[in-house]
């Protein structure tokens, strides 16, 4: 008899056991059987259901997540699985191993999710099942949706109003909303005459406008209510507010007559203004002395002042002659306020652009855009001796100091199709916006004048425009502009089929 050493002998066997159910033969586990069988025998998925539904709003297009939010979340993507998961109730008895979507047609209104899971069956051995579950996607309409639909929808609305002829303030503070996103809130925008209303589901929302509109324009308002109904039981008030907005009846360029008050109170400036910019105060120059003031919202309505004459009323002047005032000079004028260091005072010969050729047609005035005139230059102004002003604080002034013509800014003449930009609008059905309407177009103008004025304005790239690249390629090279750097590209999503048609 021979000896065999450990190391000559083969691998040990490993002992099998036979299926308790079936007889098969396999390796020992705590129940005694075999897979086949024990998925027959057990089924770690009965308590999950293979069928459930799930809410769909087709008008903002987002998932209803139970019990009351309402998410958005695409086809196949993490947020709208996690949603799907979330429905199947008996989940958590078991360990997710795996999840993920089966394709199914877009418009068949059915979600399938393949589920692996695992779980300990009896004597501890470990089971994994793999399982579908069909969703049925079923049409609801979210809370904020049913109320845009409903009648008597809003709880409180704002109405914003600006009672001028020239509408260029509302131009801006309507790119001021849009900068600032602070629409996001609104049920729906209504244009009316002379301004606008924002519709919203609360108080709380309406507020926050008003409180926007509070830092961004000199404004005022009054706050009202309407009782809808009353629960006496539970003393519970249901009401529709509606909060009055008023703007300051001013815009850029409005020629302004002060009261003697206000104008010793702002370092004796001229009561004859020009307005600068309206932003959150009232910027205004004396064109006469160049000296600069800042009328705040509450200064204003405290003592309220009109435009006397309004931007539709300016005329086209010629330069004949200019001979600038040096900055020596400057200090002679009265006012003890600050004077503007953008601007150089100028004595100004011109004639009305309708009477070139006439022997008396010349005028001469005082103006602060010395700096940007030159003979043969287009002013536009105001005819201050031959307008008709109803204003008591106007008709008090000596017309023997009286300039005959105010220039507020040079003319550059017509721009529109140079212009390789754009603005955007709010979403409402108001087709006043546009090319043709004179009032906008003289907004845009204004942007590109000052660049100040345009810091807080989201100004886009026009993809039908090309933007001039050499000095050659421009008219007028001395003319203002909105430069590319300033420009921001508007964001276009593509869909697969315009990536196919595109290929």
């Amino acid at each position: 008899m021979e000896y065999i050493s450990p190391a000559e002998s083969g691998p040990p066997t490993v002992t099998k056991i036979l299926c308790c159910q079936c007889g098969t033969p396999i390796e020992p586990n705590p129940a005694n059987m075999c897979v086949p069988c024990l998925r027959s025998e057990i089924d770690i998925t009965e308590a999950i259901p293979k069928q459930a539904t799930i809410y769909f709003c087709r008008g903002c297009e987002r998932y209803l997540q139970p019990p009351a939010e309402w998410v958005q979340a695409s086809l196949e993507s993490r947020e709208l699985l996690s949603l799907c998961l979330k429905k199947l109730r008996g989940l958590n008895r078991v360990k997710l191993v795996d999840a993920g979507f089966i394709w199914t047609e877009p418009h068949s209104r059915r979600l399938k999710v393949k589920v692996t899971v695992q779980g300990e069956v009896v004597g501890g051995a470990v089971l994994e099942q793999v399982f579908v579950v069909e969703y049925v996607v079923a049409h609801q309409m979210c809370d904020d949706c049913h109320r845009v639909e409903a009648q008597n929808f809003w709880r409180a609305v704002v109405q914003v109003r600006q009672k001028a002829v020239n509408k260029k303030t509302f131009y801006y503070l309507e790119q001021l909303i849009l900068k600032h996103k602070a629409h996001d809130n609104t049920l729906g925008i209504k244009p009316i005459h002379e301004g606008l209303d924002f519709f919203y589901a609360t108080e709380t929302h309406a507020r926050k406008m008003i409180d926007f509109l509070n830092t961004v324009l000199p404004i005022r308002y009054q706050l009202s209510k309407r009782l809808l109904s009353h629960d006496v039981h539970s003393n519970i008030y249901n009401y529709k507010f509606t909060m009055s907005v008023e703007i300051v009846p001013i815009s850029k360029d409005s020629l302004v007559c002060l009261s003697k008050k206000m104008a010793g109170q702002m370092g004796a400036i001229g009561q004859l203004c020009v307005v600068q910019r309206v932003t959150n105060s009232i910027h205004l120059i004396d064109p006469t002395t160049a000296q600069i003031a800042e009328v705040t919202g509450t200064h204003y309505w405290r003592d309220p002042f009109t435009a006397v004459c309004d931007p539709k009323q300016l005329v086209e002047y010629i330069v004949m002659d200019i001979d600038l005032i040096e900055g020596k000079d400057r200090n002679v004028f009265p006012g003890q306020g600050q004077l503007s260091h953008k601007h150089a005072m100028a004595d100004v010969w011109v004639v009305r652009a309708s009477d070139i050729g006439s022997d008396d047609a010349m005028l001469h005035t005082r103006t602060h855009i010395g700096h940007l005139l030159k003979v043969g230059d287009s002013a536009l102004g105001y005819n201050v001796q031959d307008c008709n002003v109803n204003n008591s604080h106007f008709e008090k002034l000596n017309r023997d100091k009286m300039p005959d013509v105010v220039l507020v800014k040079k003319h550059y003449g017509d721009r529109a199709k140079k212009r390789a930009w754009k603005l955007k609008h709010l979403p409402r059905d108001d087709t006043s916006i546009g090319s043709a309407n004179k009032d906008y177009a003289a907004f845009l103008n204004d942007l590109e004048e000052d660049p100040v004025y345009r810091q807080n304005v989201n100004i886009y790239r026009d993809p039908t425009k090309q933007i001039p690249v050499d000095a050659d390629d421009v008219d007028d090279p001395f003319a203002p502009r909105v430069t590319l750097d300033e420009m921001l590209d508007e964001m276009h999503i593509v869909d697969d089929e315009e990536m196919a048609e595109g290929q």
